[in-house]
């Protein structure tokens, strides 16, 4: 099972950089939200969520035999992340990006840790596996919100928009 202790150390690893991307992206385009309440609301409610993610899976790193390069990937996430954060400025539905570009992160936290999970569960770690579980629910949570919400969040920066009111975020 070597080959497949030194997967899951990879993969544990890429989810602390996903989170840490996470983490800067959600703080940046919550600050940013101005005229939709209850999306500021459930992304800063997710953020905090993910600052526990990040330091669960901070824990798991901490048990690895070698802690590698994951910090590395955590600076190159959170300078993707930055940029990302600030595009926002430069288009007219901001708002939307943001709901889409989010609703895309999720369903990728949401495959990573699955990947996790039966990674976890293949090598004997209840521990990591119960807290791979925990964080899959709070992000799959988080993706249904976004879903059931993009909708309504579309058609209100539609009607801002028409009046010509700040729109975009």
């Amino acid at each position: 099972m070597t080959h497949a202790r030194d997967h899951y150390a990879n993969w544990l690893r890429e989810a602390h950089a996903m989170e840490a991307q996470g983490l800067v992206m959600l703080d940046a385009q919550s600050r940013r939200l101005q005229n939709y309440p209850e999306l500021k609301l459930r992304m800063e409610r997710h953020t905090e969520e993910s600052r526990r993610h990040l330091q669960a899976l901070e824990g798991l790193l901490g048990q690895l035999p070698s802690r590698g390069n994951f910090l590395l990937k955590d600076v190159a996430g959170k300078v993707t992340a930055r940029f990302h954060g600030l595009s926002g400025i430069f288009v007219p539905d901001e708002v939307v990006k943001t709901m889409m570009a989010a609703y895309a992160f999720e369903h990728m936290e949401i495959a990573a840790y699955r990947v996790l999970i039966a990674t976890a569960d293949e090598l004997g770690e209840a521990e990591a596996m119960a807290i791979f579980e925990n964080i899959l629910e709070e992000e799959t949570a988080m993706a249904a919100w976004l879903a059931g919400n993009l909708d309504e969040t579309t058609c209100l920066f539609l009607m801002r928009d028409e009046r010509e009111l700040q729109a975009k975020r």
